[in-house]
């Protein structure tokens, strides 16, 4: 997108088009604007618009175009973090709510590829968070604990399990959620897009918001070509705003991610990697992860930017890294490679931020955008529409806070990730 090739590589390249948009050109009167048109964003308008509400999506590039496009296409359940660490720092109505929320995150996205019959090369066949020696171990043996106190379909896999399920013995075990799986994720949100269109929704790309106003309990949303008068606002930008209320982004550290495709491998080396087609990631600090897509290609990836020196360092270790991790590909070849950002809050937990009279916000994803992003849009829509008290929702309203000296934590990310890729995966 806008002639950058490393912005959504793989993604762009293969997935179906969007739908025919173009940006705003004439004022619109709505009961809902909704800013960013991502998967919170375009989820919303999908509900909104099948709950009877007019709404308005207005993108300031195209759709899909922040994290939405860029990620792995990993759709998990939960967060990053512990499911004891979330209910207990959300405390146990809103913590267990939020766990039951995104631990059934998965089945929504999935059962709008089927309802809306949207081509995103889905596959439900979990995913695998694979463990680094015996630390990585602990770390999974926990995770699996306490989903399974949880009801979750969770399974601790040993290393022969997973050595078959992956086609590495490079991991001490791994944890298998069944409840997961892998999208396309360009061509889903694409999907989304679609389904809203057609459902009612009005979607506006190339349509930056550069200001808004409120009069008469009305709020205006003014970009150079035109303006949307709606009752509520949704800010659903994320890590990629910019405009008004851009906070939701500030109060973010981001992280870059990258991810390289390679040439979709023959059939014998397919069938030795990931042969149920689960996408999977490890337990390291700086991680891992990899997936097949439908072609065969293997997608590999880790923390970092492709910029500068960042590029060859981080294609060269992708290079050793896969020919340790998977001996049997041989020779590699990279078909396309891009990077984004995954936004981290304080806590590494979602916000909801009531940001003016009648604007809410969802962010902070953590690097779990499909799931969480496609159900917090549903809330965000049920509440709206008056189906959910604000007391039902799946997080509390919270203020918006500034970290501290996160340009200094984003760059110690970049030249982490660099000195790790430098040194690491060497033999």
């Amino acid at each position: 997108m806008l002639g950058n090739d490393r912005s959504h590589g793989l993604w762009e390249l293969t997935a179906p088009p969007a739908p025919d948009l173009g940006p705003l050109a004439e004022p619109q009167q709505v009961d809902v604007a909704i800013i960013g048109g991502g998967y919170t964003g375009i989820s919303a308008a999908l509900h909104l618009a099948e709950g009877g509400a007019t709404v308005a999506v207005l993108e300031a590039v195209d759709v899909g175009y922040g994290g939405a496009g860029r990620n792995v296409g990993l759709v998990n359940a939960g967060m990053w973090v512990m499911p004891d660490y979330l209910a207990g720092t959300l405390g146990d109505e809103y913590g267990e709510r939020l766990l039951s929320l995104l631990g059934n995150a998965p089945s929504t996205v999935f059962d709008l590829v089927e309802k809306h019959q949207i081509d995103c090369e889905l596959v439900r066949a979990g995913t695998l968070h694979c463990a680094v020696g015996q630390k990585g171990l602990r770390e999974l043996e926990q995770r699996a604990e306490q989903w399974s106190r949880r009801g979750a379909r969770v399974e601790l896999l040993n290393a022969d399990d997973t050595r078959r399920k992956v086609g590495s013995s490079a991991y001490a075990a791994s944890l298998l959620d069944h409840r997961a799986g892998t999208i396309q994720p360009l061509a889903y949100v694409r999907g989304l897009a679609k389904a809203a269109v057609g459902a009612g929704a009005r979607i506006f790309t190339g349509s930056p918001v550069i200001d808004a106003r409120q009069s008469g309990g009305r709020w205006t949303l003014s970009t150079k070509l035109g303006s949307v008068t709606a009752d509520w606002v949704l800010v659903a930008t994320d890590a990629y705003a910019n405009g008004p209320w851009s906070e939701v982004k500030t109060e973010q550290v981001h992280l870059p991610y990258f991810n390289f495709a390679t040439t979709p491998l023959g059939s014998n080396v397919r069938a030795s990697i990931l042969p149920e087609r689960q996408g999977g990631w490890d337990t390291n600090e700086v991680l891992t992860s990899f997936r097949l897509d439908k072609a065969g290609r293997l997608v590999f990836g880790s923390v970092g930017a492709l910029r500068g020196a960042g590029a060859s360092i981080h294609r060269s270790w992708a290079r050793r890294a896969l020919r340790k991790l998977f001996p049997q590909v041989g020779d590699i070849s990279f078909e396309a490679e891009w990077y984004g950002l995954i936004g981290m809050t304080a806590d590494n937990l979602p916000r909801f931020h009531r940001l003016a009279q009648n604007v809410i916000s969802f962010s902070g994803y953590n690097g779990r955008g499909i799931a969480p992003g496609t159900v917090f849009g549903k809330t965000a829509a049920n509440y709206i529409l008056g189906k959910l008290s604000e007391r039902e929702l799946p997080l509390p309203v919270s203020d918006v806070s500034q970290p501290r000296f996160a340009w200094a934590k984003e760059a110690f990310y970049e030249a982490g990730a660099q000195i790790v890729h430098m040194t690491a995966a060497r033999w």
